[in-house]
Formats: structure tokens, C-alpha cells, sequence
């Protein structure tokens, strides 16, 4: 399944990955912190869901009260 999910209160503009078998995969941030997200985007590559969700959520960023990877974990909440 593929997902395009439009983060809140963070500085990207979009993620996007596919949830395959239980798994993630093509995680891609538009906007944001470039390299932080793309070594994000390689660290859950092959992840559970659950896992990912369990290491990123409530992942605070400048008292912002969320993040864009805390918006990863809520992305895939949304669609497991």
C-alpha cells in the first residue's frame, strides 16, 4: 500500500512510503531537514510497522510537540 500523508506543525511539506507485508519501505520526506530525514528514511527501511511507530513516536523538536519523525510514526498509525 502507498501512502502520501501531509505532516502538521513540521517543517516537511510531505511523507510518503509504502507498507508492504507489515513492513516499511520508500520512506520519502519533501521539505525539512534533508540529511536527518533521509537517514531516517534508510534506519526504518525494512522495519515493522509497530517497530517504527514504538521508536519515533512523541519525538518532540524545538517544543513544537511533535516532529516530522513523531509525523512518520502518526502516518503509518493512520494507515495500519
Amino acid at each position: 500500500m502507498n501512502v502520501n500523508y501531509t505532516p502538521r506543525g513540521v517543517c516537511s511539506r510531505n511523507i510518503s512510503f509504502d507498507i508492504e507485508d507489515g513492513k516499511i519501505k520508500n520512506v520519502k520526506f519533501l521539505g525539512g531537514c534533508n540529511g536527518n530525514l533521509q537517514g531516517i528514511s534508510k534506519l526504518v527501511e525494512g522495519m515493522t510497522a509497530e517497530e517504527v511507530v514504538k521508536k519515533l513516536e512523541n519525538i518532540n523538536c524545538n517544543g513544537k510537540g511533535t516532529s516530522c519523525p513523531d509525523q512518520l510514526a502518526q502516518a503509518i498509525k493512520a494507515n495500519i
